[in-house]
């Protein structure tokens, strides 16, 4: 019984200890690399959500060329 108690309390310190280096790293990722997003509606049509459809697509967006202002003709740039 003893035991138990014991290797249930590595377990969750073992969690606790992965989950604070996990959410600052994912956090961080998140809002300086990129990010995912979904797009609905018909604003973006023909080339997001084609044929009218009413699903929606799930896209990529990336932060970094946005930081260092590489943004050229042809991409699609999300404002929030």
């Amino acid at each position: 019984m003893a035991q138990a108690q014991g290797l249930g309390r590595r377990y969750m310190k073992a969690f606790f200890k992965g989950f604070f280096v996990a959410v600052p790293v994912t956090v961080t990722f998140l809002d300086r690399v990129a990010c995912v997003a979904r797009v609905e509606g018909a604003s973006m049509q023909p080339s997001l959500n084609p044929g009218g459809r009413q699903a929606s697509d799930v896209v990529l967006l990336n932060h970094w060329s946005i930081r260092n202002y590489d943004v050229q003709r042809g991409d699609i740039v999300s404002l929030v």
